[in-house]
């Protein structure tokens, strides 16, 4: 099985959308002008996909009280200190900025909707 996007059912999914490409470099695939407004967004890599949309027919989680090791989102980062430094400004707020053992670095924040989103800089590479 080939992983091709994971779904998240939000309040504002055209702001939270538009926030994820210009400060993550996600890239719209296809998008839908009207309820319940899903937008698939793709990584850099073209080979993975985050959907964004509101549908009545389901909850919206409470981001914002979960703990971000419920559910986030992960990113490589090749420096996490300025891509935090960077989504600070944007909006977002820091959650933890943690230098492991084995030199990895992994910085979590939360989006302006407060989903948790970490940045990865591993010291040994997990993806190709």
């Amino acid at each position: 099985m080939k992983f091709e996007h994971f779904a998240l059912n939000v309040a504002q999914p055209q702001e939270m959308s538009a926030w994820y490409v210009l400060h993550l470099g996600l890239s719209v695939v296809n998008k839908m002008e009207e309820s319940p407004f899903m937008t698939f967004l793709a990584d850099d890599s073209g080979s993975i996909m985050l959907e964004i949309y509101a549908n009545p027919k389901g909850p919206v989680l409470d981001f914002k009280n979960q703990h971000p090791l419920v559910v986030h989102l992960a990113f490589v980062s090749d420096d996490p200190t300025h891509d935090k430094d960077r989504l600070v400004s944007a909006g977002s707020t820091l959650v933890s900025d943690d230098l492991l053992e084995d030199g990895s670095h992994l910085v979590m924040l939360r989006d302006p909707w407060g989903l948790a989103i970490q940045f990865c800089k591993r010291a040994v590479p997990m993806i190709r």
